[in-house]
């Protein structure tokens, strides 16, 4: 017996929908029994929704019409209830394609932060993929667990959530040698690199993605000092969308530029050291410890949430959750040969 978990079919009671209103205003909202939209154009009542094939119109009580879609992983991201600061579609696109993950992989993650980029690797790795996610704050780690059970409808078998750090907690979690790629979100990632380079396979891959020009440097030079990796590469994704109407195309006045950097790596095997390296003594890095105090958490902008604004996040996220829950439970089941 298996479940039917695509994201298609008639709207169910507890499924999340999209709505496109006047003036293309979105509403993203859960289906709930008697539960309404109100807005100034009038009420949409959820029970019009329910049952209704996806990519349906409905008409509230104003007359005005609402397109329904479930929402894409995208959508779902950038509404989600929020503990920590999210890795944006464009950005998770592209670690998918720089840190290559696989179908079947064995991927480390840190930090889970509000769940965004853990669903993007769950899809990646399938089934038969396992991944491992840290998180420092046991809020953020409820606020991710509660998205991607919204999203997926259940709670991935593969995924392992640690809360924790990871310079500790991962040699207890993933022998030596045993990890594919690692991703790090994290303000100082050079602090994990050493006991990254133990838990992956020589070929393995690790990204860091980070916000600053200073994290970039540091985590670069301290990369090529390990003499464990191949030479970074480094790099940013931007984003401009392109107007299309008739001949007259252009590009947007507007664009998703900085995000954030890609800096990406492999694993060596044990004693390897790369042509280009012999070739060259690495030089001395090019900073004081005045510059390294600069690249602290702290000096970077450590933006805090306050604990009453994340428990609020927390119980939006597992109210989403529980109305998934419910809707995975109104599915028949399909028999599998």
């Amino acid at each position: 017996m298996s479940a039917d978990r695509r994201p298609s079919g008639p709207f169910r009671i507890g499924d999340r929908v999209q709505l496109t209103g006047p003036k293309g205003r979105l509403h993203t909202i859960t289906l709930r029994e008697g539960g309404e939209l109100h807005t100034h154009h009038g009420v949409l009542r959820h029970e019009t929704i329910v049952g209704q094939p996806d990519g349906s119109v409905v008409v509230n009580s104003g007359e005005h019409e609402y397109l329904a879609l479930r929402p894409l992983l995208r959508d779902f991201v950038m509404s989600m209830p929020r503990g920590a600061a999210i890795v944006y579609p464009k950005d998770a696109a592209q670690i998918l394609a720089s840190a290559d993950i696989f179908p079947g992989a064995t991927v480390v993650e840190a930090g889970v932060g509000s769940g965004a980029l853990s669903l993007w690797l769950l899809r990646a790795i399938g089934s038969e993929g396992r991944l491992i996610s840290f998180e420092r704050r046991e809020e953020f780690s409820q606020v991710a667990q509660a998205n991607v059970e919204t999203f997926l409808g259940e709670d991935p078998e593969n995924w392992d959530v640690v809360v924790g750090d990871l310079g500790e907690r991962l040699p207890e979690v993933a022998p030596a040698g045993t990890v594919d790629r690692v991703v790090l979100d994290m303000l100082a990632p050079w602090e994990c690199i050493d006991v990254v380079a133990e838990a992956l396979t020589p070929g393995g891959v690790v990204l860091c993605y980070i916000a600053t020009a200073t994290q970039l440097s540091r985590v670069a030079e301290y990369i090529r000092g390990t003499g464990l990796f191949t030479e970074p590469e480094a790099t940013e994704t931007m984003v401009r969308g392109w107007h299309v109407e008739g001949l007259a195309v252009r590009p947007d006045h507007r664009m998703v530029a900085h995000t954030g950097f890609l800096i990406t790596a492999r694993r060596l095997a044990p004693g390897a050291v790369p042509p280009d390296v012999r070739k060259r003594a690495l030089k001395k890095p090019s900073y004081a410890d005045a510059d390294v105090e600069a690249w602290t958490p702290g000096a970077v902008g450590d933006r805090q949430i306050t604990d009453k604004n994340l428990r609020k996040r927390v119980r939006d996220a597992q109210r989403a959750a529980d109305g998934a829950r419910q809707a995975a439970g109104d599915r028949p089941d399909e028999t599998v040969d």
